[in-house]
This record gives structure tokens, C-alpha cells and sequence, in this order.
């Protein structure tokens, strides 16, 4: 399955919330965190997401649309 990296910077509204597994799990996703870092005022994340092509785009614009904002990793496709 390919595999995409993201570095995810939540808002401070968001950072009591599970966004990343809602997300993760809506999508048929296996999310695995390989960075954080969650204060109560900021939340970063830097993540690998694995699953269908699909289901990874549609996470992305998911999480764009909650108002986390998303960087792309270099080398984020993994096949």
C-alpha cells in the first residue's frame, strides 16, 4: 500500500481533539506517528499515513478542511 508523510499544525481549538485518528480511521488508514509535539496552546505532528491513494488524498483535504494545516514531507510516496 502507498504511504504519504505529512507535518500537521493544529489549531489551538483543535489540540484536545483526536483529529488524527478520526481522520485516519474515517479513511481506511493505518496512522503512524513519527514526531509530535502538543502543548496547550499549539500542536504539531509530523505523520505517515498508509492506505489507498484515494483515501490518502481524501484524508489531506480532510484535515485542510478542519483547519489543520498541511506540509507535505519530502519523499512522501512510499510504494
Amino acid at each position: 500500500m502507498p504511504k504519504k508523510a505529512f507535518h500537521l499544525i493544529f489549531p489551538p481549538n483543535l489540540i484536545q481533539e483526536p483529529v488524527m485518528f478520526l481522520v485516519a480511521r474515517a479513511n481506511h488508514l493505518t496512522l503512524n506517528i513519527r514526531r509530535a509535539k502538543i502543548t496547550p496552546t499549539s500542536g504539531e505532528a509530523t505523520v505517515e499515513l498508509e492506505g489507498k491513494v484515494d483515501d490518502l488524498e481524501r484524508a489531506e483535504r480532510v484535515f485542510r478542511e478542519k483547519g489543520v494545516k498541511v506540509e507535505n514531507v519530502l519523499g512522501d510516496v512510499i510504494e
